[in-house]
């Protein structure tokens, strides 16, 4: 069943989106190489909770961090550890919010120093690929043409591999809500959208092929292929002539640009 949000429920959405941006923000002030992801998690955990919210998948289905920040290969849901990030890494960082009742949830990719010249095209296509997506966000399109939006430019125009088993989601009260927003599909396809879907659109895109697996601990999802993977996500509201953005990258590419142990991936 699909959750249409009230104009002031966006608005309070809003809030927990731009929380989830404030704290990646911040992330992204400590990222160098030797600082590890389960550091990360904590501090996250900390701002989250300093900032009256919930760190939406702590205990989330038995989820045990406040975080999942995915190295290199693993393409989402990997586990905070000791593993010292290196130069040239690229880590992902998916983080949920529940301020005042709302879901926050979105993430970003960033790269440790210099990563190989492939991978940075991988990280400016698949975040190419969410905006591009987020511009069918329009009442009276379907679901499908986001779907198709990102496939076309990911998969058709770069030949990377679009992964199938994980999908974006509607976001509400609850951190997963209908519909689910795939990143492959066709046009014209799938529910039809109306003014005041909260959506979560997260394109997870393969340097390699689309085949991806689950490690034994039952969360992380790696590429069967070894290569590295990039994903990005933000929360959108559905409107009437052009998507409503809730959570806000700039804040994030400032603090990016601003840290000189992060290679500069705008364009």
């Amino acid at each position: 069943m699909i959750i249409y949000k009230t104009n002031e429920e966006v608005e309070q959405m809003r809030q927990s989106a731009l929380l989830v941006s404030k704290t990646l923000s911040e992330v992204a002030k400590l990222l160098k190489p030797g600082i590890t992801t389960l550091s990360l998690d904590k501090m996250i955990g900390e701002f989250v909770k300093d900032h009256n919210a919930v760190p939406s998948f702590l205990n989330y289905r038995g989820y045990p961090y406040n975080s999942c920040l995915s190295v290199n290969d693993v393409v989402v849901h990997g586990i905070p550890n000791n593993n010292p990030l290196k130069e040239g890494d690229i880590v992902s960082i998916d983080i949920g919010v529940i301020l005042n009742g709302w879901h926050g949830d979105h993430a970003y990719t960033f790269a440790i120093g210099e990563p190989a010249d492939d991978v940075k095209q991988l990280i400016r296509v698949t975040k190419e690929s969410l905006y591009k997506g987020i511009e069918k966000a329009m009442a009276g399109n379907r679901v499908g043409d986001i779907s198709f939006a990102i496939q076309e430019h990911t998969e058709k125009k770069h030949g990377y591999g679009v992964v199938r088993e994980l999908v974006g989601h509607g976001l509400g009260r609850n951190l997963h809500e209908d519909p689910q927003v795939p990143n492959f599909g066709k046009r014209g396809n799938g529910p039809k959208m109306k003014e005041g879907l909260v959506l979560a659109i997260e394109p997870m895109i393969n340097l390699g092929k689309k085949d991806v697996y689950t490690e034994n601990d039952g969360w992380t999802v790696r590429t069967k292929d070894g290569k590295p993977s990039v994903h990005f996500e933000h929360d959108v509201c559905v409107r009437k002539y052009k998507a409503d953005i809730l959570s806000d990258y700039s804040i994030i590419e400032a603090a990016e640009k601003a840290n000189v142990n992060l290679f500069s991936n705008h364009t």
